[in-house]
């Protein structure tokens, strides 16, 4: 087949519009949490308030948590309670099922913790401040703060630097001399203070041996210390000083500077962690060491070296993609004033594209390889008892962060989740033998950086959502996709292919058979729904719900390809096989919609959050209006009676599956619902789910996976790829009549830009990183050189062979 190559040079006009302005500001310092702003370079974040006289900078650091290694042991007696389980669902008992399923619950999950408060009071010589200016900018990850006081600007910048190991904040003023200021720390955590070299503040202690959930209030002490010859990990933080002019005194209280021209602090942190399996106390990492050499390596480099470095490694990952949405941003409004107007109905594309970026931005600050993989919140936390413990939350909620990982081309940023899969198949088979019996491994509902992989509770969780087994099964998902996106066969065969196998291995002795010969999961709950049955009797936990049966079919699907690719266990292939074609399939209800449970049962809550039986649209890949209509229909009807409102991050999966559904307004629709200003007390925008005036998403409280989930949602209107085809503009709501993205990426391993305009494509590029068949399909007729699209259904196939590394032009041909 002729095909026609171009090289960058000739693909240069597609990028005719330019980047659209990427920073957050405001003319008002930070009153609260969710208006200050995060930095972060995968281990350090902060959260800079910007306050004036009594500056206020939150710190974290990644991998202080709470508690120690997973103890085996904790519930021996569970596996005994599973037939009487299964024979009071198979008997329609579902209150016994919740009674007896609690009996079958380990510990609650640890905590991730705050490290402390960096505090910078400012003597500004007793005048008014004005001409305040804040803002965060996402292109280069550097937060500035700047005002005037008695005729001096004062600016302030930080940044977190990857390759630099530490924080850096740099202080100015427009006259010499003027710099008058004393930094203090503290921390909730167990401390202690002093200085070291003069101009060193160091703060270490010891983290709780275990945390409770916020919403766990049965123990005394919730924040327990003992166990500290086992438990709760060491922690160092180091703050230097560094000043040109003026002079500096320093006692544990804090450094204080005098008339200096300029200030530099350094801010190094590490904790003694060294793995999921290995005590922080016994076989931890030496801390000091770690924190001093980077802090040493900082102070030997200028604040230029520090800088630059800092860029360099920022951009190789932002500026891989970009987008703009309907030419020039002309919007010149502070950020939280620009979200109340949009809010209240004005159109801003700006807005919309700034909130992808903000998307990718924040996975770059809070996920990087060799680091814990993103919590509830990144890495950035406040609270010793945050909402949900900041765990990983493995029924939706951690997914999620990774959902847009390899779509915006960040696929190394993928590796933390990838990791922490490993470490939970350990966990996790250990959980497997001592809960239910069973070989192979598999995750609850919760986990944390010890890979806590047991059904939590203690015996009071409620089995909706603490007895949820199917986590491991789930995130086998993302070993699978991180293959498809990258064709990295020996990532298959070494590492995702090992573990996929593990958790086939759990599911093929969890699946039991039902009355009609089919095989289902019991117990089985829907997160976190509940059920009223034909007698109107409530219940959470029954067999075969929909979201079970679609990761299994999803699982089972994934691992044949996997094992007839590599050429490996054909037996329990063909096990898997047989067992697949007998998963109980999807069933339309009464209403058109999709059955949520096994049978067709009313929800307790019709308008719940969770829409866990729309799995099989997406993430997966079981429902297509291209392939699968009716079960289409029966989503679409499902999401209809669901309705549009929700939490944050409900809001950000409804956005991909209305994208999947290729009804790219509805979509937008509930994009526009998601950049909703909340937050705000005293105003009419300070409760419900949305977005915070800093941009983070609103469960509410704060979570991140809804800024996560939203950045992946609005590439998959733009670019969808998840059934051997690239789909390029899919879902183009009315609203994005012309626009430019380059850099998203499809499976198969290309690279695709795409130009359009008054809602139609008009050219693409995709470049072959690993070369193979490319199947284009397009709404507009496409032709490369001689090859020209198909008819298909409503849409156009286009299909060419590539080379690795050539670039090919894809042109409409509607003419």
């Amino acid at each position: 087949m002729k095909k026609l190559v171009f090289t960058l040079m000739v693909l240069a006009p597609l990028g005719a519009f330019c980047q659209q302005p990427l920073k957050l500001w405001y003319q008002q310092p930070a009153k609260r949490w969710t208006q200050a702003l995060p930095i972060g370079n995968g281990r350090l974040g902060a959260m800079i308030f910007g306050h004036i006289s009594d500056e206020l900078i939150q710190l974290n650091e990644s991998s202080l948590w709470s508690g120690g290694p997973v103890k085996g042991g904790m519930n021996p007696g569970s596996p005994a309670y599973l037939p009487q389980l299964r024979e009071a669902i198979f008997a329609g008992d579902y209150q016994k099922a919740i009674t007896l399923s609690k009996k079958m619950q380990g510990h609650f999950s640890e905590g991730y913790l705050p490290l402390g408060d960096l505090r910078i009071h400012q003597d500004l010589g007793g005048g008014k401040p004005a001409h305040y200016y804040r803002d965060l900018n996402i292109s280069d990850a550097v937060a500035t703060t700047r005002f005037t006081a008695v005729g001096v600007t004062y600016t302030r910048s930080m940044f977190s630097s990857a390759p630099g190991r530490v924080m850096v904040l740099k202080i100015t003023a427009s006259k010499p001399g003027m710099l008058s200021l004393k930094v203090s720390a503290g921390t909730p955590l167990k401390n202690s203070k002093s200085i070291l070299s003069s101009n060193v503040l160091l703060i270490k202690g010891q983290a709780p041996g275990h945390v409770d959930p916020v919403y766990h209030n049965v123990n005394t002490h919730p924040v327990s210390y003992e166990d500290s010859l086992t438990k709760g990990m060491r922690y160092v933080w180091m703050n230097k000083v560094l000043h040109k002019g003026g002079t500096l005194t320093a006692d544990t209280s804090g450094i204080s500077i005098k008339n200096a021209d300029e200030v530099t602090i350094l801010i190094s942190a590490a904790t003694s962690f060294n793995g999921f399996d290995k005590s922080p106390v016994t076989e931890g990492k030496d801390e000091m060491a770690h924190a001093t050499k980077a802090l040493n390596a900082a102070a030997a480099s200028s604040y230029n070296a520090l800088l630059a470095a800092h860029l360099a490694d920022y951009h190789r990952y932002f500026n891989r993609v970009s987008l703009n949405i309907n030419g020039k941003d002309t919007v010149n409004l502070p950020t939280g004033e620009r979200l109340l107007a949009y809010t209240e109905g004005k159109k801003d594309p700006g807005l919309e594209a700034l909130f992808f970026q903000y998307g990718r931005y924040l996975l770059i600050s809070s996920s990087r390889p060799g680091g814990p993989a993103a919590n509830l919140q990144g890495i950035w936390n406040n609270e010793m008892r945050p909402p949900w413990s900041s765990n990983y939350t493995t029924n939706i909620n951690a997914q999620m962060n990774y959902w847009p990982a390899e779509v915006t081309n960040l696929g190394e940023l993928h590796q933390p989740l990838l990791k922490l899969i490993a470490d939970l198949s350990v966990t996790g088979k250990r959980t497997a033998k001592e809960f239910y019996d069973l070989n192979g491994w598999v995750v609850h509902h919760n986990s944390d950086i010890w890979a806590m992989s047991n059904p939590v509770g203690d015996g009071s969780g409620d089995p909706m959502w603490a007895n949820w087994a199917m986590g491991g099964d789930w995130l086998c998902r993302h070993l699978w996709d991180h293959y498809l996106f990258t064709k990295d066969e020996s990532f298959l065969k070494e590492k995702a292919y090992p573990l996929m196998k593990g958790a086939v291995e759990f599911t093929l002795g969890w699946l039991v058979k039902d009355k009609d010969g089919y095989w289902v999961t019991a117990p089985s709950g829907s997160p976190e729904n509940a059920f009223k049955d034909e007698q109107g009797r409530e219940g959470t936990i029954a067999l075969g719900s929909t979201m079970d049966m679609s990761i299994i079919r999803d699982l089972f699907a994934h691992f044949i390809e996997a094992s007839e690719k590599l050429n490996k266990d054909n037996a329990l292939r063909d096990t898997v096989i047989a067992r697949q074609a007998k998963i109980l399939p999807f069933h339309t209800g009464k209403k058109g919609n999709l059955v949520e449970w096994y049978k067709d049962w009313e929800e307790t809550d019709p308008h719940h959050r969770h829409v866990s039986h729309l799995y099989g649209l997406y993430p997966g890949e079981q429902i297509s209006p291209l392939t699968t209509p009716d079960l289409a229909a029966a989503a679409r009807k499902t999401l209809e009676l669901r309705g549009d409102e929700g939490t944050g991050w409900s809001k950000a999966w409804k956005i991909n599956f209305w994208a999947r559904l290729l009804d790219g307004n509805h979509a937008y629709l509930i994009l526009c619902g998601l950049l909703h200003l909340t937050g705000e007390e005293g105003t009419n925008y300070a409760q419900g789910g949305g977005t915070y005036a800093n941009l983070m998403d609103a469960h509410p409280p704060f979570q991140i996976d809804g800024n996560f989930g939203a950045t992946a949602g609005i590439a998959e209107m733009l670019l969808q790829s998840q059934s051997g085809e690239v789909f390029l503009l899919p879902a183009l709501p009315e609203a994005w009549h012309s626009g430019v993205v380059k850099g998203l990426k499809a499976r198969g391993n290309f690279t695709v830009d795409m130009d359009w305009n008054a809602g139609k494509l008009i050219r693409s590029t995709i470049t072959s990183i690993t070369g193979g068949t490319c199947r284009v399909r397009s709404n507009v007729p496409l032709k490369t050189g001689a090859t020209v699209s198909r008819k298909d259904g409503n849409s156009y196939l286009l299909s060419f062979s590539t080379e690795k590394g050539k670039i090919y032009l894809l042109q409409s041909n509607t003419h």
